[in-house]
């Protein structure tokens, strides 16, 4: 037990310190020991929860915005989705944005650029496109599409019905570095003259055009369509190549070296067998999760999502999760992998 001699040099030490702290932030410093155990941690800490919008809401809530809305009023007419624990700032984990856009029968979302990538994951609709660096790309559900950084790009529906997608940019990455730009154009739309596919055909069929570039970090092809890639899919699955975590999974790809398609975010495909029950898998890039096909659920830290077609979902990174399901389902994902591998700071844990 301390003495009272004790306990007032403990107090009078406190308010030396205190009086020292005041002293020093007038020159705007501080004491970096007191902090230390909460900015460099023993394992990754995230205040982003996992959570999950269900298309049913999703659908009825877009339809609603169209009626209050133009997409040439909104310049794009997106319904954010925010992590619930990180409302107000834009975003679904710390480096990515997530939102759902939707484009009515003749409407025109006109072109502009900015430095921010983007990805389109196509969940409703058919027959409307998305035009970049000149080439007019159509949308089919399940297409994977690219709009790279700074890339001009506008999006147009000429079918009957709406088109909705899951839109993903690494803005608030953008933004932590403080290096956004963004530009319009005197024209709703591009010029575009190239046709869709052009860009798959050019650079993803195992033969590029002479003096393709090299050194494009990344991709060069604006489609990913779904019809060209479910097929591999079952082809992995009929071979027996099924990872415990991830089912029979496809990378998407820069087909000049290999890489990720861009490289501040990474995406794959997935096919999980009927009966599929995945092992425990975490890693630290917080992931976006889409159902293409079928149906289940993924259970994050005892916390059990359940999902089904066009619904999304998150996990934030370092938390424990895995999937099971009842039929065979498709999940796209993606995540800003690429940017941790680059900085040396990617790690993930399988169960053993």
């Amino acid at each position: 037990m301390s003495t009272p001699t004790a306990e007032a040099a403990g107090h009078n030490l406190k308010a030396v310190r205190q009086s020292y702290y005041d002293k020093i932030e007038k020159f705007d410093m501080a004491p970096l020991w007191e902090v230390l155990k909460d900015v460099v941690t023993k394992e990754p800490i995230t205040k982003c929860v996992p959570a999950i919008w269900k298309y049913s809401d999703v659908e009825r809530l877009m339809a609603e915005a169209g009626e209050v809305i133009t997409a040439d009023e909104a310049e794009r007419r997106v319904l954010v989705l925010e992590n619930p624990n990180l409302h107000g700032q834009t975003r679904i984990t710390n480096s990515l944005f997530a939102g759902i856009q939707m484009i009515l029968p003749g409407e025109t979302a006109p072109a502009h650029q900015h430095v921010s990538s983007a990805i389109r994951f196509v969940l409703d609709g058919e027959g409307a496109y998305t035009a970049v660096e000149g080439e007019k790309a159509m949308m089919s559900p399940g297409d994977f599409i690219l709009t790279p950084n700074w890339a001009p790009h506008d999006h147009g529906n000429h079918s009957p019905k709406p088109m909705l997608w899951l839109d993903v940019l690494d803005m608030p990455t953008v933004n932590h570095f403080e290096t956004s730009f963004a530009g319009h154009f005197d024209e709703a739309m591009q010029n575009t003259s190239r046709q869709d596919g052009d860009s798959l055909e050019r650079y993803g069929s195992g033969v590029m055009p002479d003096g393709a570039p090299v050194h494009l970090k990344r991709s060069p092809i604006i489609n990913y369509t779904y019809a060209r890639t479910r097929p591999i899919l079952e082809r992995l699955k009929k071979a027996g190549d099924i990872d415990p975590s991830h089912g029979a999974r496809v990378r998407y790809v820069n087909p000049i070296n290999g890489g990720w398609a861009l490289p501040t975010m990474g995406a794959h495909l997935a096919l999980l067998p009927e009966g599929f029950k995945g092992v425990d898998y975490r890693s630290t890039d917080g992931t976006i999760f889409v159902c293409v096909e079928g149906g289940g659920s993924t259970t994050v830290d005892g916390k059990v999502l359940e999902w089904g077609p066009k619904d999304v979902f998150v996990i934030p990174p370092w938390k424990k999760y895995s999937h099971r399901v009842s039929k065979e389902s498709v999940l796209f994902s993606i995540s800003d992998r690429p940017m941790q591998e680059v900085l040396g700071i990617w790690r993930e844990a399988k169960a053993a």
